[in-house]
């Protein structure tokens, strides 16, 4: 393992980010709140039909970390961290500036995962991956690459331009 020390680099990286996200996924589906409260919560934040949307990012992430760990279909799982990413980063995170211990959380943390989600895009999941076991997507090449950054990004912003409705700032007198 340690005699190519990029792929070592990846697929520390990938168990890394699959679990954040998995546990991320796993929060919102079964945490406090449950997918009921995460659908309260994108409601809030302007996202319709919150429930729907609650299961689909929640399920985006744990499928995405899921297969991030595996190494399966790594660009692809690239992608979907994009998506999420880019939505949450939109819809709630850039109002609150950069750093994420400004209230509401600040923007610096899903900006990372999203530049992780490109990474997984274009270098796939390395030599210790089902990606290379199986002869897939390793490494993805220039058009799967351009293909997952594409679902990634046009996908978010789809999704924000079909189903986020922010609250206006209410006018004062």
């Amino acid at each position: 393992m340690l005699s190519d020390p990029a792929s070592f680099a990846i697929l520390v990286f990938r168990l890394a980010i699959g679990a954040v996200f998995i546990a991320h996924g796993y929060n919102h589906l079964w945490g406090p709140g449950k997918v009921a409260g995460t659908a309260r919560w994108f409601a809030s934040i302007g996202m319709r039909p919150p429930l729907l949307h609650a299961w689909v990012a929640s399920v985006a992430e744990v499928g995405a970390g899921l297969m991030l760990i595996l190494g399966l279909l790594t660009p692809l799982a690239g992608a979907a961290v994009i998506g999420v990413m880019v939505v949450a980063w939109i819809a709630n995170h850039r109002k609150n500036g950069f750093f994420i211990f400004r209230p509401g959380e600040g923007y610096e943390y899903v900006m990372t995962l999203t530049a992780a989600g490109v990474l997984f895009a274009g270098v796939g999941g390395g030599h210790w991956s089902l990606d290379a076991l199986f002869g897939i997507a390793n490494p993805p090449g220039w058009p799967l690459t351009a293909f997952a950054l594409a679902a990634g990004f046009v996908g978010a912003a789809g999704l924000l331009a079909g189903c986020w409705r922010p609250r206006s700032p209410t006018k004062s007198a």
